[in-house]
């Protein structure tokens, strides 16, 4: 079983979080169920999600999506509160395959960059660091100032991948969910989970 971290922090991109977890759960559903490192059954087949929402981002849910809090959280099978630290995911010693945080405002960025965290998603994140397990920050500002520039080159340096939500307008998205799903796609490959959601390049063309 795979088993992934999602940190939701107050920046906008609800959306794109949403569909992440959606095509998470799509993932466990596709791929087989092996049992985990304690010996346990896959919850969701081959992957398992444990979610951590900051307080921030249920605001930012509130105000760029019709879903409430509880059905952001329906999507994860596990959900950890933010101000647990006695939480699995803030221990080395719990394993996971790799973490993501989407959207990634710039307070959080500037926490994992310099690890000061304050709550389980900064210190979530400070441990898939320094336990050498793939993290990925789904940063949100423009424009950018020096201080998210340093924080992000910071960041990178310690081992994340730094990765902006950039449109593939190659694939010629004909709704902004057609975006949204494209960004999900190349959020999961760089976790390695196999999906359908992002269109590769060229294929359009042997398509036609």
């Amino acid at each position: 079983m795979k088993r992934f971290v999602v940190g939701i922090s107050g920046a906008s991109g609800m959306p794109l979080a949403v569909t992440l977890l959606r095509g998470l759960r799509a993932a466990a559903r596709t791929l087989p169920g092996q049992p985990d490192l304690a010996g346990q059954s896959a919850l969701s087949g081959g992957v398992q999600t444990h979610l951590v929402v900051s307080d921030a981002a249920r605001q930012v849910l509130a105000l760029e999506s019709d879903l409430r809090a509880e059905d952001l959280l329906a999507l994860a099978d596990v959900v950890h509160d933010a101000r647990d630290f006695g939480a699995p995911p803030s221990s080395g010693s719990w394993p996971h395959d790799g973490m993501v945080v989407c959207p990634c405002s710039m307070s959080t960025l500037a926490a994992i960059a310099h690890g000061t965290g304050s709550n389980l998603l900064h210190r979530a994140a400070d441990v898939t660091l320094k336990e050498r397990r793939p993290l990925v920050l789904v940063v949100r500002e423009t424009p950018l100032s020096r201080v998210h520039l340093r924080n992000m080159l910071a960041a990178a340096e310690a081992g994340a991948v730094i990765m902006p939500p950039c449109p593939g307008f190659y694939a010629r998205p004909a709704s902004v969910q057609d975006i949204l799903d494209h960004l999900a796609g190349r959020i999961l490959d760089q976790i390695g989970v196999p999906n359908a959601l992002a269109a590769r390049w060229g294929e359009a063309a042997e398509r036609e």
